[in-house]
């Protein structure tokens, strides 16, 4: 049985400050991470704790920790072990969050997310190169979970649940294996030379035959090692491409170790010919030590990201019998809606939830990058991952799991890294078809030397494959983006869609919303102004009442501290997008909403100082029915304090700015001059917002729109690169390219700086791998390039790509 410290249902270690336990005839065993809890509670709960108490030694193979009978079970397909890393998102449809292991290259991610989509019922699969991430999308109706992973073991690699804790086991896993492999091969390649210099250095006949054969067998059982461990990896990926009719970036690698260990073997047995023991051991340790600080470096860019997933406490303080503050310590993951909390200060908040006792604030920095804590009293929400910092709280749950808001960035986040731009996409044509190419020029070369200089000609074939680097191709695009993606997210500029980065670096004019986007989105009515007769308390419940079924923030002012009570029923009540809401009340229509709305042209004009109140910026909502006006509501937001500093931060990068807005005209022009945009459209309506972008567009400007609410959706869509308020309606995020996840309109001056940096470093590193294969490739074909040579050359070639994304992290490159 485990033994303390290991996890009870697999043996693995437990991992630092992480615990998962599962209750096992009737004592609480500890887990390693999430899929084992989810595995153990599956068994439990399907009646099967017999497997437990029978078992007398764990798997030969941790990994293998899931018996071959509940396997066949399938019992990933169990709702108890989907919970955590399953949700719906359809009626019969259905997502999961994964871990693969094996990936090694950017031919994996295409071979794994090709081979998936051919499965039946698999209706989408996105897979991320940095982080080792699937997100795999199902019809239940027409396949299981079970028979995905299945899928993805028959193609020789393996998928686990996600979570956290697994990740990081994972990547520290990858790490320790890559160091003992570069450990072997170095000290190989350094024995290897201890016996490969001396005949180099000897004179003709001054060496004993009998003596250089032993120095040679002594390269051979040094150099085996080298061959059938450190370079194991790539023998296995080169396999597994060529059984699936395919040629992947390890291809010419393998072929060329190979060639070279081949030849010198038999050079060996033989007793004549040429070894390069010494030449196949440095090959392998320069391309594994490259491989190495690769990984390191890839690592070091999606932690920013792994980092939300960790921000979630392990533990929460669930509350007995509220209001008394008795609390029982339950693990974070088996919270469920409407349970009551208690966070203490200093303490992580561990689900969404909604403040219900006390007041205090949070620290919300690695949501939204602001610095400053949020103020949080009862009724306002909290966020899971963000830090109670001043008084106790008691919080009642409204999100878990994949619901919290917290999931939903890292949804957005995943999606923005599997989803390809343009350039993306050529390099991984091009990389595609590189890699053909390349062993056809290789085998041309080998014939040509054979003919040319026989002695010579196997070194030259292994120089070209292995020269190349179709890895530098692939990599050039997904590094910089993986690390720009997590330099905006530090900021609170999530990245929903792919070509966010590429179009915002493109965009010359920016539009933007006004309510709720330049100004604060939460007005408060100022000043009633009734008609003669007319009782300003009782049309301002007539007012709360027609809005009643409204969340803009305009119908939100006037419902706030009124009471509906005495307002009769409402008949044939109807909601126009942009411009107000009418209905039917004790026989005549009433209509609130804008003066071009409510009121028709035949009515008396509005008294003079409506025109003044929307001069000054303040918004005019007017009550009337089908004889008069009623009643005049002034409403006052207050603009942004980052607004003005973001327009002209925008404006000095050489970008046009403009203002869209649904107020009167006066409104929005007032609100134009003080923050400096020199273009403004007020009193438009949703289609007028769209023909207006339109008309942008067709003279040629890349546009950016920023909003927020549900009248923003079209313009939002049709944008070539949209900006969503982190505050604003759910229609309004799911129709963005990106989210602002804080307050702080200036991130955006810094989101243009990282686009443009991005796609500068983008540019270069595609010129840079183009450039190296166009020179080393025809350098290695005329025999200037030895093997030793080539390695270092394919290594550094990827490395760099990384290492020049990573500048993307350093703060003079986006200030």
């Amino acid at each position: 049985m485990p033994v303390s410290g290991t996890c009870y249902h697999c043996g693995l270690p437990l991992p630092a400050g992480v615990s998962f336990s599962v209750k096992i005839d009737g004592e609480l065993r500890l887990m390693c991470c999430l899929g084992c809890q989810s595995v153990a509670e599956a068994i439990v709960a399907g009646g099967h704790g017999e497997y437990y108490r029978q078992r007398d030694a764990m798997p030969e193979s941790p990994r293998e920790a899931l018996p071959v009978a509940f396997r066949e079970l399938g019992l990933f397909d169990h709702p108890e072990a989907q919970k955590g890393f399953v949700r719906p998102v359809g009626e019969h449809e259905r997502e999961a969050s994964l871990i693969l292991e094996g990936i090694t290259c950017a031919a994996c991610v295409w071979l794994n997310e090709s081979h998936l989509a051919r499965q039946a019922g698999v209706t989408a699969v996105n897979i991320n190169y940095a982080t080792r991430r699937a997100r795999v999308r199902w019809d239940e109706r027409k396949t299981k979970l079970s028979e995905i992973l299945a899928a993805v073991a028959a193609i020789g690699y393996r998928a686990h649940p996600y979570d956290p804790a697994r990740s990081e086991s994972l990547a520290q896993e990858e790490r320790r294996g890559a160091l003992w492999r570069v450990f072997v091969a170095g000290f190989g390649m350094m024995q290897v030379m201890m016996y490969a210099i001396p005949v180099y250095l000897a004179d003709d006949g001054t060496m004993a035959a009998d003596i250089e054969l032993l120095m040679r067998w002594a390269s051979l059982i040094l150099t085996l090692p080298v061959v059938l461990y450190s370079a194991a990896p790539f023998f296995r990926s080169a396999w597994r491409d060529l059984s699936l009719c395919r040629v992947g970036m390890d291809v010419p690698v393998a072929l060329g170790i190979g060639c070279a260990f081949v030849a010198s073997f038999w050079a060996t047995l033989e007793g004549t010919g040429e070894v390069y023991f010494d030449s196949v051991t440095m090959f392998v340790f320069l391309l594994l030590g490259g491989r190495y600080l690769e990984m390191m470096a890839r690592q070091r860019a999606v932690r920013g990201v792994e980092a939300l997933a960790k921000a979630m406490p392990t533990f929460a303080q669930r509350l007995v019998a509220f209001p008394a503050l008795e609390t029982d310590v339950v693990v974070a993951s088996s919270l469920m809606v409407g349970d009551l909390i208690l966070v203490k200060p200093g303490e992580g908040i561990p689900a969404d939830g909604v403040v219900v006792q006390g007041q205090s604030e949070a620290d919300e920095a690695l949501l939204t990058g602001e610095s400053i804590p949020v103020r949080k009293d009862v009724g306002g929400s909290v966020v899971g991952g963000s830090v109670n910092v001043g008084s106790p709280l008691v919080v009642r749950v409204t999100g878990v799991g994949e619901q919290t808001r917290i999931a939903a960035i890292q949804r957005l986040m995943e999606q923005a890294a599997t989803e390809k731009p343009r350039l993306a996409l050529l390099a991984d044509r091009v990389a595609a078809r590189f890699v053909a190419a390349l062993l056809l020029l290789a085998l041309i070369t080998a014939v040509s030397w054979y003919v040319i200089e026989p002695q010579r000609a196997l070194w030259v074939f292994v120089s070209v494959l292995v020269v190349s680097c179709p890895c530098a191709l692939s990599l050039a695009t997904p590094a910089a983006l993986t690390v720009a993606t997590g330099a905006m997210a530090a900021r609170g500029l999530l990245i929903a869609r792919g070509h966010a980065i590429e179009t915002l670096a493109q965009a010359d004019c920016w539009v933007f919303d006004k309510t709720g986007t330049l100004t604060c989105g939460k007005p408060r009515l100022v000043e009633i102004f009734t008609a003669d007769g007319e009782s300003s308390v009782q049309v301002h419940r007539l007012a709360a009442a027609l809005e009643m079924g409204s969340e803009h923030p305009l119908a939100l002012a006037l419902r706030e501290g009124v009471s509906t009570e005495g307002i009769g029923d409402l008949g044939h009540l109807r909601s126009v997008t942009g411009a107000g809401v009418e209905a039917m009340a004790a026989g005549e229509r009433l209509r609130l909403g804008s003066p071009g709305f409510a009121l028709p042209a035949s009515l008396a004009e509005l008294p003079s100082f409506a025109a003044q109140w929307q001069a000054e910026g303040d918004t005019l909502i007017v009550l009337a029915d089908e004889r008069r006006w009623r009643a005049l509501f002034r409403v006052r937001d207050v603009v942004r304090l980052s607004a003005a500093p973001a327009i002209l931060g925008l404006q000095a990068l050489g970008l046009e700015t403009a203002l869209m807005s649904g107020d009167s005209l006066p409104t929005a022009l007032k609100a134009g001059e003080r923050l400096g945009i020199r273009r403004t459209w007020g009193a438009l309506s949703p289609e007028d917002k769209y023909c207006r972008l339109r008309e942008l567009q067709e003279h040629g400007h890349v546009v950016a729109m920023v909003g927020d609410g549900v009248n923003d959706a079209p313009v939002l869509a049709q944008a070539q690169v949209s900006i969503a308020m982190g505050s604003g309606t759910e229609l309004a995020r799911t129709q963005s390219d990106m989210v602002l996840l804080g307050e702080n309109l200036q991130q955006l001056v810094s989101g243009v700086r990282i686009a443009r940096k991005t796609m500068s470093i983008i540019r270069q590193n595609l010129a840079w791998a183009f450039a190296y294969n166009l020179l080393a490739i025809p350098a290695a074909m005329a025999g200037l390039i030895t093997p030793w040579m080539a390695g270092i050359g394919m290594s550094a070639s990827s490395l760099l790509v990384v290492l020049n994304a990573l500048r993307l992290t350093r703060p003079s490159h986006v200030t």
